[in-house]
């Protein structure tokens, strides 16, 4: 492990049935391949306790809950005092993931923007980054983020960004990140792999979303957290930088923007 370039994969889903039964191998794999932190994201709270036993079961596991939003017309809105409870376990680190997607689900935009402004707050309050998805949103997305940052500050992640350049644009103005999916590595992503190119690379991360959205040369098949180092490999050659500094860079923005895990690590 001395030997092994270490990345942090900011967004999987380790709760989900693809997994089960294997979660013990599929984080040894991680760990092998030199995953260091895996983020599992709990996308419906009345999950919540499942998601937070396979962080308390596995050392490199931390996690995060909220109500996602193709899910917001199906759950109960979920509370601010709610969430804030939720946070105050040890290896909850983030809030998401939240957002709009008026791809799948646009008949629920209403109550979407109303759940993302309950996480918004919740944000704000635990001081907790905030983890987004957008999908054919931008436009609602880009303004109720701006808004709400006036109104107060919060951190953020746009979590596997795929959509256009002025959602980047708006989202890096606002000092937020960009977490670099599977799909930039797809050989039809140009578009997609120029805007984070455009981007600092201090604002950036690199995620799986597994079980979905594996890179190549895994693509079509199952995603786990040990392939967040294909997405890295290509991330380093659109920064133009060796694997090895990509990857310390993509750990250092991950501990500038999930503090509470990185606190974690030196304490461990």
């Amino acid at each position: 492990m001395a030997d092994t370039i270490e990345i942090t994969d900011s967004h999987c889903h380790l709760d989900f049935p693809d997994f089960e039964g294997e979660l013990p191998q599929v984080v040894g794999r991680a760990v092998a391949a030199g995953v260091t932190r895996m983020v599992t994201i709990c996308t419906r709270l009345r999950h919540e306790p499942r998601v937070r036993a396979i962080a308390e079961a596995h050392a490199p596991v931390f996690y995060a809950a909220a109500t996602h939003p193709m899910s917001a017309a199906e759950e109960p809105l979920a509370s601010v005092e709610e969430l804030e409870a939720l946070a105050r376990h040890p290896k909850f680190v983030g809030i998401g993931e939240s957002g709009l997607d008026y791809h799948y689900t646009a008949e629920s935009k209403d109550i979407q923007r109303e759940s993302l402004l309950v996480h918004i707050e919740a944000a704000r309050r635990t001081g907790l980054p905030l983890i987004i998805h957008a999908r054919d949103a931008d436009e609602d997305m880009a303004r109720i983020l701006a808004a709400e940052h006036r109104a107060g500050a919060f951190s953020c992640v746009m979590h596997c960004f795929s959509s256009g350049r002025a959602l980047a644009e708006a989202a890096l103005d606002l000092g937020f990140y960009l977490s670099m999916s599977g799909i930039a590595a797809f050989p039809r992503s140009q578009e997609l792999r120029d805007i984070f190119a455009a981007a600092p690379v201090e604002r950036i991360l690199v995620e799986t979303d597994s079980p979905y959205l594996a890179p190549p040369p895994h693509r079509g098949k199952r995603n786990e957290p040990a392939h967040v180092v294909h997405t890295a490999r290509v991330g380093a050659e659109i920064f133009g930088l060796e694997y090895a500094d990509f990857a310390a860079r993509t750990q250092a923005n991950f501990d500038r923007l999930f503090t509470k895990a990185a606190r974690w690590e030196r304490a461990a």
